[in-house]
């Protein structure tokens, strides 16, 4: 039995690794709390954005992204580029902010009354309804908060598992059992979830439109045919990111086609 107990702990310490790397990739969400001049410079961007200044404030909310991501400074600087009349980054800055913090109210609202500007009006290929509500459930909070979950329940599946095999009282065996499937559940979903969004923060493969249109072309050349043309903040997937200057590319209704690398600029 102690053999047995000492496999399922070490296989779950292995599991459970991966909520704590999760944690450790990201960078802290505010600059804030650890660079003084950040909260000058930042307090300079908001003051800018408050006169209608947005020039100044982009220029000041740009120059603290080169320090670290933040998902509060790309929501601002997307504000500022929508104030400005940019809508194409003011779209991108609003989805490098849903990456960071995917169940943000406001970044999605924003981000949804941005996209009801643009010129395109694409209609998603039909998804199966599980698939639909999985991803729903993955990005209702950040991966910082799934990895949390994770050692949470990790925690409880231990105190379920010391009860199960140690206590004297039948009820409170089946109680410790029942509790370590839930919790055991409950630890690989979130670890998983976890590591979905680590996935996709650090392969990033979507990019948004910035160009005013764009002639999507079915080869990699300006003499290839022309397929059809997207217009500034519509959303693409990179299909195929292998050549330099041309990007192979999907959109969310399936169709297929390359065009110039300088059009678009990844989230």
């Amino acid at each position: 039995m102690k053999k047995i107990l000492v496999s399922i702990y070490t296989a779950l310490i292995g599991i459970n690794c991966l909520a704590q790397d999760s944690i450790k990739t990201l960078v802290p969400d505010s600059l804030l709390a650890t660079q003084a001049t950040g909260l000058i410079d930042k307090a300079n961007g908001d003051s800018a954005y408050i006169k209608n200044d947005y020039a100044t404030a982009i220029q000041v909310y740009e120059k603290l992204l080169q320090q670290g991501e933040s998902a509060e400074i790309y929501y601002n600087l997307g504000n500022s580029y929508y104030k400005s009349g940019d809508i194409a980054r003011a779209i991108l800055n609003y989805e490098r902010a849903l990456l960071l913090k995917p169940g943000n109210e406001d970044i999605r609202i924003n981000l949804e009354i941005v996209r009801n500007k643009t010129v395109d009006k694409i209609d998603a290929a039909p998804e199966i309804f599980f698939i639909s509500w999985m991803k729903l459930l993955i990005s209702s909070v950040s991966i910082n908060t799934w990895a949390s979950l994770g050692i949470a329940f990790f925690i409880l599946l231990i105190v379920s598992l010391y009860l199960f095999i140690f206590s004297k009282q039948v009820k409170m065996k089946k109680i410790g059992f029942i509790s370590s499937i839930v919790c055991l559940l409950f630890v690989v979903c979130a670890n998983m979830f976890a590591t979905y969004q680590k996935k996709t923060l650090m392969n990033r493969n979507t990019a948004i439109i910035i160009s005013p249109s764009v002639t999507v072309r079915s080869t990699p050349n300006e003499n290839g045919t022309s397929l059809f043309i997207l217009h500034e903040g519509s959303k693409v997937i990179i299909k195929d990111n292998s050549m330099k200057n041309w990007k192979e590319i999907t959109i969310e209704d399936g169709k297929v086609g390359w065009l110039p690398s300088s059009d678009i600029e990844i989230i």
